[in-house]
């Protein structure tokens, strides 16, 4: 999981932690050696200008692919000047997914719907689409994927329930094997609430159900 570094609150019970994850040691000259070393194996011709770049153009692409910035997790308390706290689902839909696929590394790419049922903090709504950007830049499984965004999403808020939905299309099975553009994969994640009470559950599910 992402390390957290807390910062001090500021007075007005604001709270911000800086999300780090544990990044592999890449070495760039390696990998476009590499590169261009599979490159010759499929036998392209390198010394043609088209293609001359392309190694380390390629292995640019994957480190990019692979990495993700780290964020500030800024938090609210859950309340306003009325102390009136907010007891309802919040959720934020297709947020843009882009990940690779563990087993080909070729891309999957789709759309995450994320929510939780808040308790006595709330986040910065735009901190859930960077933390499923942060999940998302790592070879993995579309399942896995889902898992982590919502395990760290409880983790940083302690909420009253979590849900995660992500449907995306995997180039693996739409460019080669049974090679089927289109489809996509659904993967869910619920936690607290969100799983185990059925009307909350079923809200959640309606409210993350594509209307196109």
């Amino acid at each position: 999981m992402p390390a957290v570094a807390s910062v001090p609150d500021t007075g007005i019970n604001l709270r911000r932690a800086q999300v780090t994850r544990i990044r592999p040691k890449v070495d760039v000259a390696a990998a476009e050696q590499a590169a261009t070393q599979l490159l010759a194996a499929l036998g392209l011709d390198l010394n043609d200008d088209n293609l001359a770049e392309t190694p380390r153009r390629m292995a640019h692409a994957l480190i990019e692919m692979s990495n993700s910035p780290d964020f500030e997790l800024t938090t609210f308390p859950n309340d306003d000047a009325y102390d009136d706290a907010y007891d309802e689902l919040i959720v934020v839909r297709d947020i843009p997914v882009q990940s690779l696929c563990e087993h080909h590394m070729l891309p999957f790419y789709g759309v995450a719907h994320v929510g939780y049922l808040p308790g006595e903090r709330i986040v910065g709504l735009s901190k859930l689409a960077r933390m499923v950007d942060l999940h998302a830049r790592r070879p993995q499984t579309q399942e896995r994927l889902t898992k982590h965004v919502a395990d760290h999403l409880g983790e940083a808020l302690d909420p009253r329930g979590v849900g995660v939905v992500l449907r995306a299309e995997h180039t693996c099975m739409a460019l080669r094997g049974v090679r089927t553009p289109g489809t996509s994969t659904t993967t869910s994640a619920l936690f607290g609430a969100v799983r185990e009470d059925p009307r909350t559950r079923a809200e959640f599910l309606a409210l993350t159900r594509s209307t196109s």
